[in-house]
């Protein structure tokens, strides 16, 4: 499923369309033979993947017991227990990032907690960071001690492994970083 098409035809519908295509939606997943599909695949004792949809994210989870709408597991990096409902566990290994076309920076679906990104700040330094908190328009990025908020469309990828640090990284910086051995 292209689900830039999608999010690009979701952007163009109303509050209430919405509304209406997430109750239709959660009537579908509800449905016995869809619960089954996945239940019938699981075990006590699994480790799954789960999607987060508030760090935007696949994580890794322990099956503990199988109910009958839900599952419980055990997130194996916080060691807590969830009950999550049967369709956020992907069992086909679904790619779980969604990819924008979005014209510049990164789009609010390509972005999870602890990516590492970049921006030019006001001062037109380049600053890296580490992703803490996602919000509607803008990400929050430990950079260094700091934190910046910062708009979606000015964050992009950071490629170099010296920029983690979190601090400036000049031009002339990178080109000696590089050269090193």
């Amino acid at each position: 499923m292209n689900f830039s098409d999608v999010l690009q035809a979701l952007n163009q519908a109303s509050a209430f369309e919405l509304y209406r295509m997430r109750a239709a939606i959660d009537r579908v997943i509800d449905q016995p033979q869809w619960i089954e599909a996945i239940r019938s695949r699981l075990r006590v004792g699994q480790i799954v993947e789960y999607f987060d949809w508030q760090l935007n994210a696949g994580r890794k989870a322990q099956v503990l017991e199988l109910r009958r709408k839900q599952a419980l597991v055990l997130d194996l990096e916080s060691q807590k227990r969830w009950l999550m409902h049967y369709a956020s566990i992907n069992v086909d290994n679904a790619d779980v990032q969604i990819r924008e076309q979005v014209r510049r920076g990164l789009g609010r679906n390509e972005v999870a907690v602890g990516d590492v990104l970049g921006f030019i700040d006001r001062d037109q330094q380049e600053r890296s960071g580490t992703v803490l908190r996602l919000n509607d328009k803008t990400v929050t990025l430990l950079c260094g001690r700091a934190r910046w908020r910062v708009a979606y469309a000015f964050l992009h990828r950071v490629v170099d492994s010296q920029a983690i640090a979190g601090e400036q990284l000049a031009i002339g910086d990178a080109a000696a970083a590089s050269a090193r051995p």
